[in-house]
């Protein structure tokens, strides 16, 4: 349904950034779910490619064809930019399968919450998680010059920022029928119960980063492994895997 190539798509959709950026993952994995076809071209930030889709060069860009683009019907294509507008989008194209919260779903008050746990995660879990702990500890060991202590050290501060935010989202996911966390059927398996959002989208790619890590097994409670487990059976994870951190790959 993807590929990384340099030369014009027929698909109806383009997708720049590499797959090793977790928010270009997250719009992948929402094109996947809903079987949107595209092709995907793989760049990092700051490049002359990212720089031509994206006013300030950054990930990712979704490029709609062939769609009408003034009052006289003329046809070009439209560049979207920013994770949260594209998934508006995608979810105004191709409503189902849904990665929405409807009223009663997903044991909060209202569905509005599950934008918010996105919120925390874009502008809160992205930094203190990659930038605090799990960039500077891949960078270390891809180096090699640093001891593990040296590294513990360094980031130190940025892994107990990574606990606080960890017990936080933690705290925001439904709750288990029975009051318990010890159970995945309990739970329901993902983060607000047993429908999937784009809630999990925006988590997930975050997390497979944070499992290549020392410290996931040291920090990473037994509930939110059980919820990384679960992500990870998704077809679109899988179909999405290529390029990523978690199998080894660094950026392109």
């Amino acid at each position: 349904m993807s590929s990384s190539t340099t030369q014009p798509s027929t698909a109806p959709y383009t997708l720049i950034g590499t797959p090793f950026s977790t928010f270009t993952r997250t719009i992948s994995l929402g094109l996947q779910h809903k079987s949107l076809p595209y092709t995907q071209l793989a760049t990092k930030t700051q490049t002359p490619l990212a720089k031509a889709n994206h006013p300030f060069g950054y990930l990712p860009t979704l490029i709609i064809h062939d769609q009408e683009i003034d009052d006289e019907g003329r046809k070009g294509d439209i560049k979207l930019r920013e994770s949260h507008a594209i998934v508006r989008y995608i979810d105004r194209v191709k409503p189902e399968p849904s990665l929405q919260l409807e009223e009663g779903e997903g044991g909060v008050a209202i569905p509005e919450k599950m934008w918010e746990f996105v919120s925390f995660v874009a502008f809160f879990g992205f930094p203190i998680l990659e930038g605090g702990v799990i960039k500077p500890r891949v960078k270390a060991l891809d180096e090699g010059k640093l001891t593990d202590a040296e590294v513990r050290s360094q980031i130190a501060e940025g892994v107990l920022e990574a606990k606080k935010f960890l017990a936080l989202i933690e705290s925001l996911m439904a709750p288990s029928p029975s009051g318990s966390n010890q159970d995945q059927d309990q739970d329901g398996g993902y983060i607000f119960g047993d429908k999937l959002t784009w809630a999990d989208f925006f988590l997930y790619p975050i997390f497979a980063d944070f499992r290549m890590i020392p410290e996931w097994k040291e920090i990473v409670s037994e509930r939110l492994v059980r919820w990384t487990e679960k992500m990870d059976l998704l077809e679109a994870v899988r179909n999405t895997r290529a390029g990523t951190l978690e199998v080894g790959a660094r950026p392109v």
